[in-house]
């Protein structure tokens, strides 16, 4: 039982490690810009949202999107593909918000 503990701790801190290590390698820095600005552009949509500006939400709920598809190319041109596989959880987020918003 301690053993397998072991090998599944060692297996995920030499994931993260990857991913990190990926992070940091300049080919990903493009990746890396495009999740923040996807980041605040889900901060606008919010601000959108809340003053009831539907157009103006959905608009920026696909730019959110756009970005996203951006950052998974550049870290899948950069050998981060582990880092493209997660963002497929964030465009899953992303359609429940259109869905929401009925921005479909």
């Amino acid at each position: 039982m301690r053993h397998t503990v072991f090998a599944g701790l060692a297996a995920s801190l030499v994931g993260v490690s990857l991913v990190s290590s990926a992070l940091a390698a300049p080919g990903c820095l493009d990746g890396r810009r495009k999740i923040q600005e996807a980041s605040a552009l889900r901060y606008q949509a919010r601000q959108e949202a809340r003053l009831g500006n539907h157009d103006r939400v959905c608009d920026t709920l696909d730019e959110i999107g756009d970005r996203y598809h951006e950052a998974q190319d550049a870290f899948e041109d950069c050998g981060a593909d582990i880092v493209s596989i997660d963002l497929r959880s964030e465009l899953r987020s992303l359609r429940a918000a259109k869905q929401v918003n009925r921005c479909d």
